[in-house]
């Protein structure tokens, strides 16, 4: 897997861009985003929390918070995708994978705030996911969402993933995407610097 410097995250950070040509930033959360994060997800619709953690919450636990914001522990990180409004940087979106070496697999779940919903973030911040994990050298990305989640289901449809039962929930599907590029074709310059980087290193010590 990619070795990340976790002492300096903003290396991190990649910049997308909306439907209107708006910036967005997709940077590894902090310390400091704690409450910042906690007040985006309790701004999210009650169906929009249902959806993101399959269950009906009014904020993130305490100990589910502290696990959001600590990267890199047991190989999970929590992303944020921010933009300026109104002069300040504004979380609009966040995300949250894990990389499964057993299974050469990355796992994730996203949301995007309600207001913008329909602008193109979701798609370019999975998009963003999908580089992240060829990073990690995954050959497969995949995420679980109710059946009922049709804006979930269509977002995965359109970027192409296959639709799969998820393993012992019948309310749950499964999308699942197979990664097949080279760590210099990534289409991410920070993440394609990192796999290159990283198969570097594995090649001398192959040598």
């Amino acid at each position: 897997m990619v070795a990340l410097h976790l002492d300096d995250l903003k290396q991190y950070s990649d910049v997308l861009r909306a439907k209107n040509g708006s910036e967005v930033k997709v940077r590894f959360v902090e310390p400091r985003d704690r409450e910042e994060l906690q007040s985006y997800i309790r701004s999210l619709s009650a169906g929009s929390r249902y959806n993101r953690f399959l269950g009906a919450l009014s904020e993130l636990p305490k100990t589910e918070l502290e696990r959001f914001i600590h990267v890199g522990e047991a190989d999970r990180f929590t992303v944020v995708a921010t933009m300026l409004v109104d002069g300040f940087e504004t979380i609009v979106g966040e995300a949250r994978y894990a990389f499964h070496a057993d299974t050469s697999s990355v796992e994730f779940g996203l949301s995007i705030d309600d207001r913008w919903q329909g602008h193109g973030i979701g798609k370019a911040l999975l998009k963003n996911l999908e580089c992240r994990a060829a990073s990690f050298g995954a050959e497969r990305i995949f995420g679980d969402t109710l059946r009922s989640n049709a804006t979930m289901i269509g977002l995965a449809r359109k970027s192409g993933y296959a639709f799969t039962q998820s393993p012992g929930d019948w309310k749950l599907v499964r999308f699942v995407k197979e990664i097949h590029v080279e760590p210099q074709d990534i289409p991410c310059a920070s993440w394609r610097l990192a796999a290159t980087s990283r198969s570097a290193v594995m090649s001398s010590l192959a040598v």
